[in-house]
């Protein structure tokens, strides 16, 4: 069909097809689910929100977005079959048989997304669907762009429903996210949506690993339907586990779709029938498969798939908490650590096997097991045990290099101790500045990786290097400048805080976790290494290097956009080290920002305990987003801290959290006689390269006669300006030796 002059809007996306063809699909069950164009099109997006325009136009850099194409592929389950035939006039020269089979190979092999299933979600239901996709052939920005709106949330960026995302190898990335326009307008975008089709209440897990490391599963998954109409219920599984049956809640069996491993993995079930609103369904899944545990020589194996070892939720590790039974065999002789509390264990022939209760829901279920030696404390206060897993034996590949001549020492179990003491102390501090996890035991666990760590609720991921020591490290090439090995440990306890006792709502909220997970490792370096206080200023110079440092694609992280915009700010443009760089160190001065500007003379720290004792107490078992943890430092801030005259933190959130500020601060001072004898300090403090609307509180220091160091109090200036002032220091006998300015780190900022 003629398609010329046709304008589709969807949502602030426009479609504009000035001239063309039109050729739609087949209709499927009675629904059309797309169509091909190709003609002279353009597609214009105006986000509804400036913080997404002003991500868009960094990218662009353009004031709006506007696309023209040659071709698009449409693919839907809203009414725009309905729009576009109704507009389309009979007439055209062919749509070319190519580029349906395009984007269906981009889908699969590039996007890893299996569209067709969720197409087929919304054709077996019973409710209207309003899913629509435009694979757009750009000529100005990319060739290779997806426009998405999703009720259901899209992937990855859920509960967001809009999305513009570019999928080409030299092109890769998301532009743009956001609510529907109309949520913006009536006040309901917010990260706390719940815009999937399921929750799962409970997984009763019957797992076997065998020597090889080959996983066998069967899983008994408990859902309730979130929406009306739910037939095709996505789950996420780690490619190489094949399932060989989905079982349903009478004993039938049931179709279920699982493409190759290489292509859209994802599993989709298709249940007997719809399910409605609140309607609860309990179906089965057998699968199996090689490499989501390594084996690694040595009785080392290597949980590779951490969420996704048994069928989760398709929506992640986003706030959703579940009970989980869990049952493991494993090679005899093994030990295991699991999440949960361990029920019972015995041996049946070849395996050792455990059984695994959780005690409240969680957020995940994992496990880490070999031929481990443990160690195991108890404290009191909290009241936890806590345990630490070593392997007897090194890997192989440690084994090869050691090969090569003496290295320093492998053996992992001789510093199996250290974990244990760090758990313990760990868990010790934060419980006084957070409050009581709902847990009773932690495990410190060796795993074969080397460079990174990771927590899962009542279990953590030690990389292995974490247990060499130094000589054997720098063997390895595995050198430590910036102190990664001295809180690798106490960062992933912090987890059993944050992102576990309290998740996060998306993907703008995981700042959250995994900054404030890196803050507390600052307090812990305070404490535990209180002889030696430049190790706390060094792990805060070491954030503010990271921060301001190009990476090879010539981005500083803290240019690179806000916190809030999570996984999305790593893209081929600015570097996929930009996450990381970001949200670790930004997120963790955020926090310790706050607490700063919370300490005081008399109670130092109560009030910053206060309030994050309010934030675990209220969403404990529950996501948190940005907003929330907002609303509980506004309840507990200081009269100084209100420098709006409003009572919120607008000011600070607006600079730090939701912007890229990050002002420079140039400081002069002399000390004079006054009048009456005493000594003064007169200062000059500037602020410089912020906007006129900034606003910061710049704690000033003395270090008096003795060495002791005092806060004297604090400056507020606006904007660029410079402060002048005298302060007379009363009572002091001694000249100081110096003032200073955020000696405590206390604001992120250049000098």
């Amino acid at each position: 069909m003629a398609a010329d002059g046709i304008t589709l809007k969807r949502d602030v996306g426009t479609l504009q097809f000035n001239s063309g063809t039109i050729c739609f699909l087949k209709a499927v069950n009675g629904k059309t689910t797309g169509a091909v164009f190709v003609g002279a099109g353009r597609l214009l997006l105006d986000p509804p929100v400036p913080w997404e325009q002003a991500s868009l136009s960094v990218l662009t850099k353009e004031n709006e977005y506007s696309e023209s194409f040659d071709h698009a592929v449409l693919r839907f389950t809203d009414d725009a079959y309905n729009e576009l035939k109704h507009s389309a006039k009979p007439g055209g020269t062919g749509c070319g048989s190519d580029y349906l089979p395009a984007s269906q190979k981009a889908s699969r092999k590039e996007m890893q997304y299996n569209l067709d299933a969720r197409i087929l979600q919304d054709v077996l239901s019973p409710e209207p669907g309003g899913l629509f996709t435009a694979f757009i052939h750009g000529k100005h920005y990319d060739g290779r762009t997806f426009f998405s709106i999703d009720p259901h949330g899209n992937p990855d960026l859920g509960p967001e429903e809009v999305a513009l995302s570019t999928y080409g190898e030299a092109r890769k990335g998301v532009w743009a996210s956001f609510h529907l326009a109309a949520e913006y307008a009536t006040g309901m975008a917010k990260s706390s949506q719940k815009n999937g089709v399921y929750l799962i209440d409970h997984q009763t897990l019957d797992t076997t690993v065998d020597k090889s490391g080959r996983l066998d599963g069967k899983a008994v998954i408990s859902l309730t339907a979130q929406t009306p109409g739910v037939r095709v219920v996505p789950f996420q599984l780690f490619p190489s586990l094949r399932v060989s049956a989905a079982i349903g809640a009478s004993g039938e069996q049931l179709n279920f779709i699982q493409e190759d491993k290489k292509e859209d993995p994802q599993f989709w079930v298709i249940l007997p029938k719809a399910l409605g609103k609140g309607e609860s369904y309990t179906l089965t899944v057998i699968y199996g498969g090689k490499d989501a545990v390594l084996a690694e020589g040595g009785g080392n194996y290597y949980p590779v798939a951490r969420e996704d070892w048994y069928p989760n939720s398709a929506y992640g590790l986003l706030g959703e908490y579940t009970n989980y039974d869990m049952t493991f065999r494993i090679p005899k002789g093994m030990k295991i650590a699991a999440t949960g509390n361990k029920v019972s264990e015995r041996v049946e022939g070849n395996h050792s096997v455990s059984v695994w209760k959780s005690d409240v829901p969680l957020t995940v279920a994992g496990f880490n097991f070999g031929d481990f030696k443990r160690e195991e404390s108890q404290i009191q206060k909290p009241p936890m045990l806590v345990e630490s897993y070593a392997n007897t034996a090194t890997p192989d590949i440690a084994n090869g290099v050691a090969n090569q001549g003496p290295i320093g020492s492998l053996n992992t179990t001789q510093m199996s101790k250290k974990a244990l003491g760090e758990g313990v102390l760990a868990l010790e501090i934060y419980s006084d500045y957070f409050g009581a996890l709902p847990y009773k035991r932690l495990a410190m666990t060796q795993q074969t990786a080397t460079n990174y760590g990771q927590s899962w609720p009542e279990l953590v991921y030690l990389p292995i290097t974490y247990l060499f020591d130094e000589t054997a490290r720098h063997f390895l090439g595995v050198d430590d400048p910036t102190g990664y090995f001295t809180v690798v440990a106490p960062h992933e306890v912090a987890h059993q805080w944050w992102g576990h006792n309290i998740g996060f709502a998306c993907y703008r909220d995981q700042w959250m976790s995994e900054g404030f997970a890196h803050m507390s490792a600052s307090l812990y370096l305070q404490a535990v290494y209180s002889k030696e206080p430049k190790k706390f200023s060094q792990f805060w110079h070491e954030q503010r290097r990271a921060l301001t440092e190009k990476n090879k694609e010539g981005v500083r992280p803290i240019d690179a956009g806000p916190v809030t915009m999570g996984l999305r700010l790593s893209n081929t443009q600015q570097g996929y080290d930009v996450y990381r760089r970001l949200i670790y160190p930004k997120g963790a001065y955020i926090l310790h920002m706050i607490r700063m500007m919370m300490w005081d003379h008399k109670d130092h720290d109560q009030r910053f305990k206060d309030t994050m004792h309010d934030f675990v107490a209220t969403y404990s078992g529950h996501a948190a987003t940005t907003e929330e943890f907002k609303a509980i430092v506004e309840k507990h801030m200081t009269q100084q801290m209100d420098l709006d005259g409003n009572h919120r933190m607008d000011w600070f959130f607006n600079e730090y959290v939701y912007g890229t500020a990050l002002p420079t601060y140039a400081f002069e001072y002399s000390f004079e006689n006054g009048a009456n004898g005493e000594i003064v300090l007169a200062f000059t403090l500037t602020q410089s390269g912020v906007s006129q609307k900034f606003r910061m509180l710049v704690p000033i220091y003395l270090e008096l006669a003795d060495g002791t160091i005092v806060r004297l109090g604090s400056a507020s200036p606006d904007g660029n300006t410079t402060i002048q002032q005298k302060v007379p220091l009363k009572g002091l006998k001694q000249q100081p030796r110096r003032a200073m300015i955020n000696y405590m780190s206390d604001v992120l900022a250049m000098y």
